[in-house]
This record gives structure tokens, sequence and C-alpha cells, in this order.
């Protein structure tokens, strides 16, 4: 944040990285008085803290930074990326019941579009693999309508500009192709927002089904559509191996 120290955030946020509530709650628990920063009551949810070594009340009750812990889903088609919906629609944070754990998605898969999403209270691990910097790789199969074309193909690797966007994929691989529909496999790296349909449309081809089935190191494998499973630290030094802990 501007103006603050390196190492400094604000205490709404400090509250949010430690995975003890969403900012939202914690600006509200602040403004409450429910909050004191190393024994002195704080109502200013913009106060200068760093997390790791504040020592923080919620009403008189010191507060325990929160174990990491991250989750492997398989996010089907039809449920939204985001905590609630104004349509009413099911959310990603409804197929995992951890009451007390404040859990946020690592980016965000569309509501047609399936497969691996990961779910952390670990906000530096979001915010290190949600970094272009990181280039961690995002594999999809994709299938889209008419045939795709070697010219097709060319044109995606040396990237498309779309809204004043350069998108271009890492990697891309036709798997088969025919009048009706093609299927390939595509890498990205950066992540930009609905990427690949914006990709595809530009050359007139919709996609119609669109699967996240790696991130990094991690697979989907053969887990069904609404199950998750829990990832060890291990696990995930072992998929990312640029990560710091």
């Amino acid at each position: 944040m501007q103006g603050m120290k390196p190492g400094y955030v604000p205490l709404e946020r400090a509250l949010s990285k430690l995975g003890i509530a969403s900012r939202t709650v914690s600006r509200q628990w602040v403004l409450d008085g429910k909050i004191k920063v190393n024994g002195v009551l704080r109502k200013d949810p913009l106060f200068p803290v760093i997390p790791e070594r504040a020592q923080i009340e919620i009403e008189e009750k010191p507060v325990a930074k929160a174990a990491h812990r991250t989750f492997l889903l398989h996010k089907p088609r039809g449920v939204v990326t985001t905590r609630s919906d104004e349509k009413g629609r099911p959310t990603v944070f409804s197929l995992i019941p951890e009451p007390g754990l404040h859990l946020i998605a690592v980016g965000r898969l569309d509501w047609a579009t399936s497969g691996l999403l990961l779910l952390t209270n670990d906000t530096r691990l979001a915010d290190w693999l949600t970094d272009p910097r990181s280039a961690v790789g995002r594999t999809y199969l994709v299938t889209v309508r008419g045939k795709v074309t070697e010219v097709s193909l060319e044109r995606l690797r040396q990237g498309l500009l779309d809204a004043g966007e350069k998108l271009q994929p890492e990697a891309i691989i036709l798997r088969k192709a025919s009048g009706r529909e093609s299927h390939l496999t595509v890498q990205l790296t950066e992540g930009r927002n609905r990427e690949i349909r914006r990709m595809f449309s530009a050359l007139s081809h919709e996609v119609t089904r669109l699967k996240r089935v790696a991130y990094g190191g991690l697979e989907l494998g053969d887990l069904d559509p609404g199950t998750f499973r829990e990832l060890s630290q291990v696990e995930l030094q072992r998929a990312f191996p640029g990560l710091l802990r």
C-alpha cells in the first residue's frame, strides 16, 4: 500500500492474510472496537501492522495464526467461483464444508468451465501462483466448433490482439479436428480473463467445452466433479519448485 513501510499492511488486510476472516469482516471488527494490536485498541482498519509480528487480540482473546491449508477441487460446470451469487447459483465455497476456515480461490474459472481449482487460506501462496512473473503453467482441454486449421494454429502461436491485450498460449496442440469440431490442449501462464474463449472467438471458433486439467505440477487426475482433496505442504513444494516458503 502506498505510503506504508515495507512489510507493513493495513490491519484489516493483516487479519485476512493470517487466515482469520475476510477483509470485509475484519474491517467491521476493527470499526466495532473488537481488535487490539500489541495490547492497544485499534479502530482504524488501515492501521499499519506486520502480520507475522503483531500480537493481535479479538475481544480480548489472542489470535493464533491459522494453519495453512490448500484444497484441490474439481469444479463442475454450472458452479461460480465467487463467495455469493446474485442469481442464486451454487458457488465453489459451498463444495468445501470447512467451518471457520476462510478460503480464497486461486484465480477463477467461469461458470461454464470445469476442472482443477485451488482454494487456500494461504494468501502468500495465492499471490505467488497468480503473479504473472511466476509463470506457472495451466493446462486446459478445449473443444471448439468447426475445424481448426494449421494457419489458425500458427496465428495463435504468434499471438492475437483483443481489446488491446495480446493473447498468446504458452503451448497449443491440435489433438483431433473435423468439420464439426476440434479438440485441443492449450497451456497458459498468464491467465487473462476468459483468455481461451477470446482467442478462439477471434478466429470465429466457439468454445463448447473447457476443462482445466493441470496447474503447475498438480493434475486433476480421476477426481470426480464436485469433490476435492487436501494438499500437503510437501506436495505443494513439489508441484511448484519455484515457490519460496
